[in-house]
């Protein structure tokens, strides 16, 4: 006779908060306004961009981790502007738009979007560790459907299988990074099988809000596919914590190639001086500083967009100042899917005939003749 296994239904108490563990970290986040009044001072306009946030906007999370960053008493603290909702969001302004990049136009399966010939972007979860204010996908993040299942994801890998010409997926969400070691794993190696996916991109924040997820056995399975490079969003010189470069050294050291888009956010970094220093770095923790992104027009998110000339200014001031790995591109995503743009100073003064007149770092003025 087969004696059957006697299970303790006692109630047991929520596991103790592990600082040191991701999914400890994920599960105590903050989500309510009661505990992030307890973690900081809130402002008017926070409390009730928080309140909004829970009552139907765009929701609030924010590690444990993340949130020690940020300066209890000043509202205008760099990584509080980035994660505290604010009042603000409900406004909407001129240029605005739900889905800036035209995303849901260009969606050629479920959860694929395809906006240029050769590359596509895998839409493989709803869920971030932090929901970072900014988000140009603040329709459908933390809507509640979290990771992607196979069944779901079926179709996108039978949409690249028939079309060879796409060699470039990036897998974003939400953060692709906070599903199991094991999806991660499963979706690389599926894109992996196609033979004419030949390198991955992978979209995650999680070196800078929640660096614990980087663990040894993470960057074997991001190691599932043979080209595998990680883009995450530094955007402020404060989040070059230890744990963070310890983060991004072990990526490194593993094979993963770490390139950096940061933000361009008022009054976060839309100085030169914050920016240089953030630049430096990251090349000293071995990131490759890609794009500067002017924010995307996403609805509500006007109180931390900048001009576009402020970008301009910026990249005219750092030219000269830092090397070329150390020097992104100024880019725009342009509203409704129509591709991205590189902007900056015009360093042609003028042309006649063979000779360009160009203008140095300096200000110079110097001539450069055409073969002939």
């Amino acid at each position: 006779m087969t004696t059957l296994p006697v299970y303790d239904a006692t109630p047991r108490e929520p596991a103790a908060f592990d600082p040191s563990d991701w999914q400890s970290q994920v599960r105590c986040s903050v989500q309510t306004v009661e505990a992030l009044e307890q973690a900081l001072s809130l402002t008017k306009a926070e409390r009730a961009g928080a309140e909004r946030a829970l009552a139907g906007g765009f929701p609030m999370a924010i590690t444990p981790y993340y949130l020690g960053l940020c300066d209890k008493h000043d509202p205008t603290c760099p990584i509080r502007l980035q994660c505290v909702p604010q009042i603000a969001e409900a406004e909407v302004k001129r240029g605005d738009l739900r889905d800036p990049l035209g995303e849901e136009a260009h969606e050629v399966a479920p959860h694929l979007v395809q906006r240029y010939p050769d590359r596509v972007l895998l839409l493989a979860t709803d869920r971030c560790g932090v929901y970072c204010r900014f988000c140009t996908r603040s329709r459908m993040v933390g809507a509640g459907g979290g990771a992607r299942p196979a069944s779901q994801l079926a179709a996108a890998y039978a949409y690249l299988r028939a079309h060879p010409e796409i060699c470039d997926v990036i897998v974003s969400g939400g953060d692709p990074l906070v599903m199991s070691d094991a999806r991660v794993a499963a979706i690389l190696g599926e894109l992996a099988s196609i033979e004419s996916v030949s390198y991955v991109r992978v979209a995650s924040r999680t070196p800078v809000t929640l660096p614990q997820r980087i663990t040894d056995s993470l960057c074997r399975a991001l190691r599932t596919h043979p080209s595998v490079w990680l883009m995450t969003h530094f955007n402020h010189p404060k989040e070059l914590t230890n744990e963070a470069r310890a983060a991004c050294a072990k990526l490194v050291d593993h094979g993963v190639v770490v390139m950096n888009q940061t933000v361009l956010l008022r009054g976060v970094n839309d100085d030169a001086r914050t920016l240089e220093t953030l630049f430096r770095g990251l090349v000293r923790s071995r990131v490759r500083p890609y794009y500067l992104l002017q924010t995307d027009p996403v609805v509500g998110t006007s109180h931390l967009r900048t001009p576009l000339a402020t970008g301009i200014g910026i990249m005219q001031a750092l030219q000269g100042r830092l090397s070329g790995i150390a020097l992104p591109k100024l880019i725009v995503d342009t509203p409704h899917g129509k591709g991205k743009v590189p902007v900056g100073p015009d360093y042609i003064v003028g042309r006649e005939g063979a000779v360009t007149t160009l203008r140095t770092f300096r200000g110079e003025l110097v001539d450069y003749i055409d073969p002939e």
